[in-house]
């Protein structure tokens, strides 16, 4: 352990989805309320690692971060949680370095288990003054078995059970990507819901994740209305299945009633949407996305497939005519809108006929970007045991082929802005860009369009405003642009 600082330092470095990062947050939330400084991780005493499981390459960036920490900082203490150490702690807790793994069953109770494992370096004093007690495990509040001894000096412990056992959502975290992040005071995250009740065969979320919970609506209007008076402008709202919110605490709850009640008893001045699945694009959503400009024009909606025949193996609850109806509805109602989805290629068994199917479906509808993943087999679902398993030669060729379709999509979307008006929300502080500013010697603030594009505002502007710009040029996927108002 070090003593150059007064306080023991943590670092918590997260993998994934938003989900995972509004998870890191609250994690941060709990070391700095027991008095842990934050450090880098080449410095800190305590290195989390939080960690996303939803590809085999996820799994291989975990390991790969563990290997990177030990070698960087070899006194610190590494512990590992997330969706890979809830699906896998055995495997984490073989490989070197690590002190302990705590799944998500644990996490909102990490920095109890956290705190002892480098307290005895330390004084008690420098914990807020508390004095740890002889088992910090034993105390009130852990309802769980942990699956190992708790002793950390032999062994890695482990902290993982049965993660269905979670009937509530146990934490409302804030920032989108870290307080530490270079936006995080711009556009923090708001994590309403976690878990999914939905049996995707390719999915292994659910496993690690467990049931869908939704946050209590008070608990997010305090939470809104707590970032308002910090002074926030824009919100994110996220979750594992958003469109679920509120299914498990009322019959009559629904996401739309969520964004009625924050629209109507907070002022926050944006409110952006995460995903959203098809089937929960409902037309009063639509309108009310469409309506109101205190929403962001913009909409995710995962599709993983055009091909009906893939849509019904991997147990999705659509069919390809009801997601384009849901499409067609989304630019119908709002003409400017980026609309996004997640792509997949290569899953069990997909011919090329079915693969070409999903490319003519993509090139049909009117996305602006796309999320392409290459299906990995995930331990125990029912697509890792499936015959007929793509080789991974052609799954990567088609994962090209709609990529190379997103991005003509991509351009030809934000072309069709040049010239004209959009608002956006400035990020960071100004800067060159690289091939910009460079002949022309103007320095360029970093900002996000109303519709979700990346824009590079002429000038220097401060962080957290909001502009009105006009667009004149796009270069390398961003928009060019100058403000024509100050602040709106």
């Amino acid at each position: 352990m070090r003593y150059d600082s007064c306080v023991p330092t943590y670092h918590v470095e997260n993998f994934g989805c938003r989900a995972t990062q509004a998870d890191g947050d609250a994690i941060e939330r709990q070391f700095e309320a027991r008095g842990l400084a934050h450090a880098s991780a080449a410095q800190a005493d305590l290195v989390l690692l939080n960690t996303c499981t939803v590809t085999a390459s996820a799994d291989q960036d975990a390991r790969a971060a563990i290997r990177r920490m030990r070698r960087q900082n070899p006194l610190a203490k590494i512990i590992v949680t997330g969706c890979y150490a809830q699906r896998a702690p055995e495997e984490i807790a073989a490989l070197p370095g690590v002190a302990a793994v705590i799944g998500n069953s644990h996490k909102h109770q990490i920095a109890e288990i956290a705190l002892p494992i480098i307290s005895s370096a330390w004084p008690s004093t420098a914990l807020h003054g508390r004095a740890q007690p002889e088992s910090a495990f034993s105390g009130e509040g852990f309802g769980f078995v942990p699956l190992a001894s708790l002793s950390v000096e032999a062994k890695p412990a482990l902290f993982v059970s049965d993660i269905f056992a979670h009937t509530e959502l146990l934490a409302a975290p804030v920032f989108e990507s870290g307080e530490h992040a270079e936006h995080a005071r711009t556009r923090p995250n708001l994590k309403v819901q976690d878990g999914c009740d939905n049996r995707c065969s390719f999915c292994v979320i659910p496993s690690v994740r467990g049931q869908s919970r939704s946050l209590p609506l008070p608990r997010v209007i305090e939470e809104v209305q707590a970032l308002v008076a910090a002074g926030y402008r824009e919100i994110v709202i996220s979750g594992i299945n958003l469109g679920r919110w509120g299914r498990d605490l009322d019959r009559d709850a629904n996401f739309e009633l969520l964004l009625h009640a924050i629209l109507g008893e907070t002022e926050i001045e944006k409110i952006r949407i995460s995903s959203v699945e098809p089937m929960d694009w409902s037309d009063e959503l639509i309108a009310l996305v469409a309506c109101s400009p205190r929403i962001a024009r913009h909409a995710h909606v995962p599709l993983q497939s055009g091909n009906d025949a893939l849509l019904r193996r991997m147990h999705r609850k659509y069919r390809p005519w009801h997601y384009r109806e849901k499409i067609e509805k989304i630019r119908a109602a709002m003409p400017t809108a980026a609309i996004g989805a997640d792509v997949m290629v290569g899953f069990p068994g997909e011919t090329d006929a079915e693969f070409e199917s999903t490319r003519r479906f993509v090139a049909e509808l009117p996305f602006t970007y796309l999320h392409v993943f290459t299906f990995s087999a995930r331990p125990g679902t029912p697509a890792a045991m499936m015959p007929n398993q793509v080789p991974v030669r052609i799954a990567r060729e088609r994962n090209k082929i709609l990529r190379d379709l997103a991005s003509g999509k991509k351009l030809a979307f934000m072309r069709s802005f040049i010239g004209k008006t959009v608002d956006a929300i400035t990020l960071g502080s100004s800067r060159e860009v690289e091939g910009i500013a460079v002949s022309t010697g103007t320095r360029f603030t970093e900002a996000l369009t109303d519709n979700y594009q990346k824009l590079f505002l002429k000038g220097h502007h401060a962080a957290n405003q909001w502009r009105m710009t006009q667009i004149e040029n796009v270069i390398d996927d961003a928009f060019l642009a100058s403000a024509i108002q100050a602040d709106i």
